[in-house]
């Protein structure tokens, strides 16, 4: 099988997807209306609410929500075969992640910017808002600690990375200055800083190649991933107390041009390699484990893909920080379904890159034998850079050292803007909590985002009861409770379609489906911690399936008083 063709039938479902169901799903089902003052008028304040152009808002929302997942899940699904990873990338795209973003980031605007988890207090229940806000808490911890591992890792490993993607800094606050203070126009300074992120590239692989940074944990490859990840950590901080429009935002767009970029030269170098797929269709008779037990693709696939088919994450995002900034009503449909389409593009990628990026099957087979063989975070980032790599070189005929540090420059700078979103995200999360309970210093930007940004240190320096560190482990649990939370928020636009009178089909049959599956793969999970004595992770799981389980029981009993004609209380009015 030619991988030109796996392209070409998953682009276009997604071309196809925008132009009709997306239209569909925006004005037939949800609504828009043009004309509505949105919250970022409404409440402007310079720092979260702030009116912003579509092109720039689009960018940041993208580069908020394309992290490292949809690269790394697909990376690892591939042994079970390509054919299941890509039905699940593409048609999990479209009718389930696309729908949920734009659903997430529609009723957030409409409703003042209010965040998901509120509004599942006031469409579900008090009680329910609680539970999601802890839910959310505890999968924003798993996530801060997983993307600044996923860095450092790329760090210790590419270190000529490390020059152009610290420059990416120096560049947004330029730019955020240039376009807030003397009111410029946006394509000249984005070119600009284009070519110069591009320039550094070279630079750093021709300068910084054998960079390493002194580390304070010792020397080898696990000290410095833990000195990256705490200077990491350090600059989330930084970067979630400061007004969007100094870095967020500007970081934001500025990637989502490199990243485009990039994306579009590996498609590119793609059409005209035109590689064949050397991994199996179906792969179901290798024995995965290292004690030679077999992993089911059911129903670990659908949590091992998580952002790139759907995402509980990003609802947060929409409703967290990009409905905040939403111009007009009418933006809501590009950002946020277009916005899933981009990063089914990127997972499609990453599933090309990982069976047509090999030299052979036999290259493939050592890579993918068994679980041991694929396992760590670093061999799967290995396997998309590497094969991304390969089509640069063959089909653009790129250097191979800079076209790794290119492949790698773009999966750290979509790793680094989830990274900035989810600890302002935290942020807010640790200041509704502290609001509900009227605990006031918690309610200060700065102690909110110290706790965001540094309490996942301990998923990154604690070990298992194995003496593996917890963060080895991590990837199932935000697999799982990241899809979780993406049935939840399904189910609370399934309750504020109803409510509306609304046609709900849309939302209701993917929150079944992924509610089913999800369930079934955090059980899963637990047994396996169970066995490893890994006691941390056993009572995160146990915490994490109570919560959501709790919160599909309030949207059930939520069902039943609505059937039975039970009167909307004013104070919790949608609209």
């Amino acid at each position: 099988m030619n991988a030109v063709f796996l392209a070409l039938f998953g682009l276009l479902c997604f071309v196809l997807a925008y132009r009709f169901y997306s239209r569909y799903v925006a004005e037939g089902v949800f609504g828009i209306d043009p004309d509505r003052a949105t919250p970022a008028h409404e409440k402007r304040d310079g720092i979260d609410y702030l009116p912003t152009h579509r092109h720039v808002l689009l960018g940041h929302h993208f580069t908020s929500i394309a992290g490292a997942a949809p690269i790394l899940g697909p990376a690892i699904a591939v042994i079970w075969g390509w054919v299941p990873a890509l039905l699940w990338v593409v048609l999990g795209t479209v009718f389930l992640g696309a729908v949920h973003d734009f659903g997430c980031l529609f009723v957030s605007t409409r409703n003042g910017g209010t965040s998901i988890a509120d509004l599942t207090g006031r469409i579900v229940g008090p009680r329910a808002r609680i539970l999601f806000l802890l839910l959310v808490f505890f999968l924003a911890w798993v996530v801060i600690a997983v993307f600044a591992v996923v860095i450092g890792i790329l760090f210790a490993s590419y270190p000529a990375t490390v020059l152009p993607v610290n420059f990416e800094i120096v560049v947004a606050v330029g730019i955020g200055l240039v376009i807030t203070k003397l009111r410029a126009r946006l394509l000249g300074p984005s070119l600009v800083a284009l070519l110069l992120l591009w320039g550094m590239v070279w630079v750093g692989v021709e300068f910084t190649s054998d960079f390493r940074l002194p580390s304070l944990f010792g020397d080898g490859p696990q000290g410095q991933v833990k000195t990256w990840t705490l200077l990491l950590l350090a600059y989330s901080f930084v970067a979630s107390v400061l007004p969007v429009w100094v870095l967020l935002q500007p970081r934001d767009y500025i990637n989502s041009h490199q990243l485009f970029v990039g994306l579009g030269a590996l498609y590119l170098a793609l059409f005209l390699y035109h590689p064949p797929v050397v991994a199996p269709a179906f792969n179901a008779s290798v024995a995965f484990t290292p004690e030679g037990g077999e992993v089911s693709w059911f129903p670990l696939l659908f949590v091992t893909i998580a952002c790139g088919a759907i995402s509980g994450f990003h609802g947060l995002v929409g409703s967290g920080t990009t409905a905040k900034q939403i111009d007009n009503e009418r933006d809501t449909r590009p950002i946020g379904y277009g916005s899933m389409l981009g990063e089914g593009s990127l997972a499609l990628m990453s599933v090309l890159c990982c069976t047509a990026g090999f030299a052979s099957a036999q290259e493939w087979s050592v890579h993918y034998g068994s679980w041991k063989a694929a396992g760590g975070l670093q061999p799967k980032l290995a396997a998309f850079v590497d094969g991304g790599a390969s089509f640069l070189v063959h089909g653009l005929s790129f250097p191979e050292d800079f076209s790794k540090a290119a492949i790698a420059v773009v999966v750290i700078s979509f790793a680094a803007t989830t990274l900035d979103t989810a600890t302002r995200i935290q942020r807010f999360i640790l200041q509704e909590i502290a609001g509900t309970y009227a605990f006031r210093p918690l309610q200060n930007r700065y102690l909110s985002s110290a706790l965001a940004a540094f309490l996942p240190l301990i998923l990154i320096f604690g070990t298992t009861g194995e003496g593996k560190p917890f963060w080895t482990e991590l990837w199932p649990i935000f697999g799982a409770s990241n899809q979780m939370l993406g049935g939840l928020s399904l189910l609370v636009l399934t309750f504020y379609l109803l409510r509306r009178g609304r046609n709900a089909w849309v939302v209701a049959v993917p929150c079944a489906l992924l509610a089913a599956m999800t369930s079934f793969a955090m059980v899963l999970n637990l047994q396996s911690y169970l066995a490893k004595g890994s006691w941390l992770l056993v009572a995160l799981t146990i915490l994490l399936l109570a919560l959501s389980v709790w919160v599909l029981l309030e949207g059930i009993l939520r069902l039943r008083r609505l059937s039975g004609g039970e009167a909307e209380d004013p104070a919790n009015a949608i609209e």
